[in-house]
């Protein structure tokens, strides 16, 4: 089976300061990864070096098979061009904490523009898609809102219809649900489990224990930068091997 993402050694450092220590990890074709663990483990890091908006300090990321990063020493010595780079990295598709949608663009625009703009496609055909979309979200009767005349609930379901837009094999969620008021929390998790579902292939940082034992095919939990346990949920949630998982789901539950 095709791995869609894999890390090795991968290290991250601002400053002195190690936030990621030579991760490990490994997600095959259709896999939902959950990445748990206390604030400052590295969780959000290690999405954002996956997805190149961190620079890594050492080690290598490797998307569909393909070398996406080679760091050593700082420096990058992988030899891919710029080109694809791109190209490997738009495989992946990421939703943030916050919406970060365009306030003066309306929903349809909001999701249309990176695939025209980046991906230089068919503004009909991207139209179509968008509206597909944004329809498969629950939100076709709010294609002409703008961002301000919407809940944020919506306003993040439109940033989830916005990242499949670009058609990504690959679904990264970054605490999708952290900002959110705690009544809007279900209609987001609703539509990554469609996704779930369907079979896309997505790695997720989350508080939700419920939502990430629901949905997940392992639960990886990460502890000081580092992979700590890596384990189905009801191996992980139900006989944590590790004190440290022990101690950090004792205090999410109590």
């Amino acid at each position: 089976m095709m791995m869609m993402i894999k890390t090795e050694n991968l290290c991250k450092s601002f400053g002195t300061v190690k936030v990621l220590k030579d991760v490990n990890l490994e997600v095959k074709k259709g896999e939902v990864v959950t990445i748990i663990g206390p604030s400052g483990a590295g969780k959000s890091t290690l999405l954002r070096s996956i997805n190149q908006l961190e620079t890594i300090t050492s080690g290598k990321i490797f998307i569909e098979d393909e070398l996406l990063s080679h760091i050593e020493n700082g420096k990058e010595v992988s030899g891919i061009t710029k080109d694809e780079h791109t190209r490997i990295l738009t495989k992946t598709g990421m939703v943030f904490q916050s919406f970060n949608l365009f306030p003066h663009k309306t929903v349809l625009e909001n999701v249309m523009l990176a695939p025209i703009n980046v991906q230089k496609k068919d503004p009909g055909t991207v139209k179509k898609i968008a509206i597909d979309l944004i329809e498969r979200v629950g939100l076709g009767e709010k294609l002409d809102s703008y961002p301000a005349n919407l809940s944020g609930g919506q306003q993040q379901r439109v940033a989830i219809a916005r990242a499949l837009a670009m058609q990504p094999d690959i679904m990264l969620f970054d605490e999708p649900t952290s900002a959110l008021d705690i009544e809007l929390v279900g209609e987001v998790l609703n539509v990554i489990k469609e996704l779930a579902n369907e079979g896309m292939t997505m790695v997720i940082v989350t508080h939700e224990m419920k939502f990430a034992r629901e949905v997940s095919d392992r639960i990886v939990f990460m502890y000081d930068g580092g992979i700590y346990e890596d384990g189905s949920p009801d191996q992980l949630f139900t006989n944590p091997q590790k004190e440290r998982t022990q101690q950090f789901l004792q205090s999410i539950v109590g």
